[in-house]
C-alpha cells in the first residue's frame, strides 16, 4: 500500500507564507515525479509546482518567483514553500506522487494526497 500525505495548510493574511510539506510511504521501488496543485472553489484542479527525481521543476505562472517546491528523495518527501500570498492563492492543495510501487515495479502509477486547504484572507 502506497501513502500520500499532505500536512501545512491554514489560514494566513495576505502578504504571509506558509509551508506545505507531502510525505509518501509504503511499499515503493522508486518514487519520479513529485508535485503539488491546487483546486478553488468552481475552479479545476491545476498545477501549482512539480519536481523530477533529478530535481528538475515547473512553475505555474501564477506563482513564479513566489513559490519553491523542494523535494527530498531519500525521505521520498516534497514540500511547497509559499510566500507572497495573495487570496487567489486560496483552495485545496493537492500532493502527487507518480512512482514504481514495489508490488509492480515495471509500471508507472500516480498517487494523490486528501488535501491541506490554504486560506488566504485579504
Amino acid at each position: 500500500q502506497v501513502q500520500v500525505v499532505e500536512s501545512g495548510g491554514g489560514l494566513v493574511q495576505a502578504g504571509g507564507s506558509l509551508r506545505l510539506s507531502c510525505a509518501v510511504s509504503g511499499s515503493i521501488f522508486s518514487v519520479d515525479d513529485m508535485g503539488w496543485y491546487r483546486q478553488a472553489p468552481g475552479n479545476q484542479r491545476e498545477l501549482v509546482a512539480s519536481s523530477t527525481s533529478s530535481n528538475s521543476t515547473i512553475y505555474a505562472d501564477s506563482v513564479k518567483g513566489r513559490f519553491i517546491i523542494s523535494r527530498d528523495n531519500a525521505k521520498n518527501t516534497v514540500s511547497l514553500q509559499m510566500n507572497s500570498l495573495n487570496p487567489e492563492d486560496t483552495g485545496v492543495y493537492y500532493c502527487k506522487a507518480i512512482l514504481r510501487p514495489g508490488t509492480d515495479y515495471q509500471h508507472q502509477y500516480q498517487y494523490w494526497g486528501l488535501g491541506t486547504q490554504v486560506t488566504v484572507s485579504s
